[in-house]
């Protein structure tokens, strides 16, 4: 196939194509993970930028708890008294449980029943209810009445507006114990969006079920700390506002639920990002103030707060923990409460749109395949390198501004740059090369710039001693026929003359050495390595002839002056290689044979003959010529007298 720009460019872009292809592959496959790695940095540099609101207090179950207050699973009148102190004996904004209640406790139902009918009275609680893929066990009826009463536990509403709603993938939800559901006054979802790796980067804001949207625990304490009761659910956002307050969460709509990137808090001492009490000293203190002794805790520490409960102690059950992108031992109770943090703050991450990141890759590839072409490697390299943090630089200025780019995608467009900037570059220079090679060609022969191209490393002056055959022809009255035409019309004679026996030299493995005038010299053996170099040479010698021949006739019917050539063949040892200066060489033959070979061509002038050839070449192919002696002759600049033959014809 003919390389040509053209193709190098169509190559090229395929090439492009299936690299960008595979960069996109590997840039979201779970299985490389980049493309969250790439995330997972940013955000872990960024959680220093915030800080998490000091009007949010987590009060854990922890090991102290369970070794203050007994094992768990606790009796359910410990979470009576949490409750009871936090509603009752605080100046606490919204309380918050992160724990499902799914069973009766069989073995106590008396601490079951108290905290049952209790759970109502605490206005400030909102419950957890988890969302499942499962259908209910209950009955039909209960269904029914479970699904009737899931909807009094909301107390705002959620208007959806998106153009495309898929089915929910929730089929039912806890099935409580029907006193405490009953009794609960309001409910939030505590589902948790894992991604393939198991880490929690996102969280439901708002899910669907029964064509229905239920809000986060989180969305359900907003609600209630802000006031605002209408929230509008669409494409991109989940909205809602009043006079004092207004929100604007960055929404994915997955599986039918609407999901928002977490804006993560360091972490204090790798614990919690939030202010943490032990669920010990609560309880400790309720029972204190009921005893009319001093309690443990101040409750000034949670005046105005809104506070999340949960459990997170070295238990079975108890440990509640998820991988995330600043730990991979994140309290399960503070992920909730800095997703509301999050929503007091409008601290969401906003992600960017796939296209857009393409785009971006893109615009690097081009800038830095500008730089491959156009400067040499090492700089080529610094730039690449400089580029690429840059875009670091700008990626985590992006998110300082909560809007979390890719940077795997684009990134991996830098090695895509070097190997398609690269192959261009060689393929270019190659094609470049292959043209340089192709004039030069028209002024050397090719096979001397072959032999130049791959002993480039070995070219100067100087050569070798080796047995060759040389062929010197050349055309006959060609000064008459000079004066006869004008300057064009010469060159024109010998152009198309040149152009018919050079393709002929090349068959017979003959080397064009140069042209002479009207004269040719061409060289047999070398540089094209041939033991058969004599009758290479006599074969050439004779299909010249006949061409001549054919253009006698095609020269005759334009009326143009016919030629003869005549040819002389001698074979022999000569000095084959470069010679000339440092600065301009030229690969020729030197020696006797040489001048033999120039001599006896003079004499096809003489004995009106058109092919001769000396002792040595007869020699060599007498077997495969007939021939007819025509004498000894003195050959100018020799001693010894020379026999000379006519070729009447070959043989086979």
């Amino acid at each position: 196939m003919k390389i040509t720009h053209k193709s190098i460019l169509i190559w090229l872009m395929l090439a492009f194509l299936i690299m960008a292809s595979v960069a996109v592959f590997l840039a979201n496959s779970s299985i490389f993970n980049l493309k969250h790695n790439g995330y997972d940095f940013m955000v872990n540099m960024n959680a220093n930028r915030q800080k998490p609101s000091d009007e949010i207090v987590l009060v854990i179950i922890d090991d102290k708890s369970l070794t203050d207050l007994g094992r768990w699973p606790w009796n359910r009148n410990l979470f009576n008294e949490i409750f009871e102190y936090l509603n009752n004996y605080t100046d606490s904004k919204l309380i918050a449980f992160d724990a499902i209640i799914a069973a009766e406790n069989i073995k106590d139902p008396k601490d079951d029943l108290e905290l049952f009918n209790n759970i109502g009275k605490y206005e400030k609680l909102v419950v957890g209810v988890a969302f499942n893929n499962n259908e209910f066990t209950f009955s039909k009826k209960e269904k029914t009445l479970y699904n009737t009463m899931l909807d009094t536990k909301k107390d705002l509403f959620i208007e959806d507006k998106r153009t495309k709603k898929d089915t929910s993938i929730f089929k039912s939800f806890t099935q409580f114990p029907f006193k405490y559901f009953q009794n609960a006054k309001a409910m939030g979802a505590v589902n948790i969006a894992k991604d393939q790796d198991g880490k929690v980067r996102s969280i439901q804001q708002a899910i669907s079920y029964g064509n229905i949207l239920y809000p986060s625990m989180e969305l359900a304490l907003y609600s209630k700390y802000t006031g605002i009761k209408n929230f509008i659910l669409d494409d991109e956002y989940l909205t809602g506002k009043n006079e004092k307050y207004k929100l604007k969460v960055p929404i994915k709509n997955i599986e039918g639920n609407a999901l928002s990137n977490i804006f993560y808090y360091r972490l204090q001492n790798n614990t919690y990002s939030h202010k943490t009490i032990s669920a010990s000293d609560v309880i400790k203190s309720i029972r204190a103030i009921k005893k009319g002794e001093e309690p443990i805790l101040d409750k000034e520490i949670f005046k105005n707060k809104v506070i999340f409960v949960g459990a997170n102690a070295n238990a079975q059950y108890a440990k509640d923990e998820v991988r995330t992108p600043i730990s991979i031992s994140y309290a399960g109770t503070d992920l909730r409460a800095t997703n509301f943090n999050n929503l007091l703050k409008n601290d969401f991450y906003i992600t960017t749109n796939p296209l857009y990141d393409l785009f971006i890759g893109i615009i690097i590839f081009i800038v830095i395949f500008l730089f491959i072409y156009l400067l040499p490697i090492p700089t080529a390299l610094i730039v690449a390198f400089s580029i690429v943090l840059l875009y670091l630089i700008f990626s985590a200025f992006m998110y300082s501004k909560n809007i979390a780019i890719n940077i795997a995608l684009p990134t991996l467009f830098v090695p895509i740059a070097f190997v398609i900037g690269y192959s261009y570059k060689f393929l270019l220079e190659g094609k470049k090369k292959e043209q340089i090679e192709k004039a030069m060609g028209k002024y050397i022969s090719k096979d001397v710039m072959r032999n130049v191209i791959q002993n480039i490393d070995s070219v100067g002056l100087g050569g070798k001693r080796a047995n060759i055959t040389v062929l010197f022809a050349d055309i006959r009255g060609f000064t008459s026929i000079s004066e006869m035409l004008s300057a064009e019309e010469v060159s024109m004679i010998l152009n198309e003359y040149f152009s018919a026996i050079v393709p002929i030299i090349d068959k017979h493995r003959g080397v064009l050495n140069k042209f002479v005038g009207d004269a040719v010299l061409v060289i047999f053996g070398e540089p094209i390595q041939n033991d058969n170099h004599a009758l290479d040479a006599v074969k050439c010698a004779w299909n010249m002839i006949e061409k001549v021949k054919e253009l006698q006739e095609k020269w005759l019917e334009e009326g143009k002056p016919k030629i003869e050539i005549g040819i002389g063949i001698s074979t022999g040892d000569a000095f084959v290689g470069n010679i000339g200066s440092e600065e301009r060489l030229e690969y020729t033959v030197i020696g006797d044979t040489v001048n033999t070979a120039s001599r006896i061509e003079n004499f096809n002038k003489i004995y009106k003959t058109k092919f001769l050839i000396s002792q040595t070449t007869f020699d060599a192919v007498q077997k495969h010529v007939d021939v007819i002696k025509i004498r000894e002759v003195t050959i100018r600049g020799k001693v010894k007298k020379i026999n000379i033959y006519e070729v009447l014809r070959l043989i086979g």
